[in-house]
């Protein structure tokens, strides 16, 4: 019915239906270079950002701990999308098709599918690193030694790996034309896209926020002295420093919340949700998905003074290439004399004194 009624006031309309085809054809065009434009800046600052993050670790040895690890492996899972399936996509926008065969198309998706997991994945690892750190400070050494968080970060890939290759016997790895991308289709099977949401997103957010609030509630008992017979103290600087990771979450959480509770909706009821889901909804929320990639990295130099000083040194190295890859410890870090912290900060959250 809404079909007939639009048709029939194309027909009677002054412009003519010519004329409207033009304005959608505009409309349609202007669409497209708006979604170039984001995804051609995601690609840019992805790939930038996060080769900062990589190298500031790798030059500076009081950046180099158990957390930051599985930073890098974070940064990791948001390079490989910028480095592959997100210039595909961008061929496929100029070309308004896929062109590039169904090989491309699969292998791109899978990786697209490796890159969301996997950051999901690693989050889920920063936030239980931290508290463990925080909350189970007495056996964090034992618990993070060297040899048991390459352990955590195999486990973390190989759980990634395993989350995505059923995409393969589904079939639900498909070419959607309103987002140009081989991605995953959320219509193929709505148990599989149920069983997705709920354990690739739902289930890590859950994880994350328990082990956040875990932290918070330590936070302010530190900060009011809840426990008198324990010596607490926190600084300013380390709470800054905690708080680099949670925006990292809340980010991640907001850029893929849309695209996960419309593809939970349609698998609820496909027959009647699907149609009702505006396209301008889909597309976007697909592309703030696709921006948060690139956003990680701007986290970490604005809110952590340590990286934030590595970058500028990097930057200021690519004037002078030879030390460039030069380890930059003893250049004066914040926090030097601290315990190096699990995840981004040379600092502890709470030092607390038994």
């Amino acid at each position: 019915m809404e079909f007939e009624a639009n048709v029939s006031c194309i027909d009677c309309s002054p412009s003519g239906p010519n004329e409207s085809s033009f304005a959608a054809q505009t409309s349609s065009a202007g669409v497209t270079t708006a979604l170039a434009s984001v995804l051609i800046f995601t690609i840019i600052v992805d790939i930038l950002g996060n080769l900062l993050v990589i190298l500031s670790v790798f030059r500076n040895k009081k950046l180099r701990n158990a957390g930051n690890i599985f930073v890098v492996s974070l940064s990791v899972a948001d390079l490989v999308v910028a480095v592959y399936p997100y210039p595909l996509v961008l061929m496929a926008i100029f070309h308004n098709d896929w062109t590039m065969g169904d090989l491309h198309c699969q292998v791109s998706g899978f990786i697209m599918g490796l890159s969301v997991i996997g950051s999901i994945f690693n989050i889920t690892a920063i936030a239980i690193n931290r508290y463990c750190y925080i909350c189970h400070s007495l056996r964090y050494d034992r618990l993070y030694s060297i040899k048991n968080t390459c352990c955590y970060l195999c486990l973390t890939w190989m759980l990634t790996a395993i989350a995505t290759v059923p995409n393969f016997f589904v079939g639900s790895l498909q070419y959607d034309p309103r987002v140009f991308s081989c991605t995953f289709a959320q219509t193929v099977s709505s148990y599989y896209t149920i069983s997705v949401v709920v354990i690739h997103f739902i289930i890590p957010l859950l994880v994350v926020s328990f082990c956040y609030l875990r932290i918070w509630v330590l936070v302010i008992q530190v900060k009011h002295r809840v426990k008198p017979d324990h010596k607490q103290k926190v600084k300013p600087s380390d709470l800054r420093n905690f708080l680099t990771m949670f925006v990292v979450f809340v980010l991640f959480a907001v850029c893929w919340a849309p695209l996960n509770f419309i593809g939970l909706a349609v698998a609820i009821d496909p027959a009647r949700v699907a149609p009702i889901i505006p396209e301008w909804l889909f597309v976007t929320s697909y592309f703030m998905a696709y921006f948060n990639s690139c956003l990680n990295a701007v986290v970490y130099g604005l809110l952590n003074q340590n990286f934030r000083k590595e970058y500028k040194r990097i930057l200021l190295a690519l004037c002078t290439p030879r030390i460039l890859f030069m380890d930059t410890s003893k250049c004066g870090t914040e926090g030097l004399k601290s315990k190096p912290s699990p995840a981004v900060t040379n600092n502890n959250l709470a030092e607390i004194n038994l």
